[in-house]
């Protein structure tokens, strides 16, 4: 954790360094989105490989929850859609 003269002084470096290159922080921005979209695909991959295991080991009810999850990553996905590549 920072002090709060360090954590003032760091977002006074943040600031002059944003306005002086935007392009920088763009850069930094689209590589928290692909780190997103990183997560969601593995997450999908991983839900939709467990899916068929846990709807006969754990029940349908598992299955019917673990697919309203797919859902709604699917909704995410949709959302914050790019290429995946």
């Amino acid at each position: 954790m920072l002090s709060k003269e360090d954590q003032r002084r760091f977002e006074q470096i943040t600031r002059q360094l944003r306005e002086s290159d935007p392009r920088f922080f763009a850069r930094l921005d689209h590589r928290a989105q692909a780190r997103r979209g990183r997560y969601l695909m593995l997450l999908t991959v991983v839900l939709w490989a467990s899916l068929p295991a846990m709807t006969v080991l754990a029940g349908r009810l598992a299955g019917a929850v673990c697919a309203v999850v797919l859902l709604a990553n699917a909704a995410l996905m949709w959302r914050y859609r790019r290429r995946w590549l």
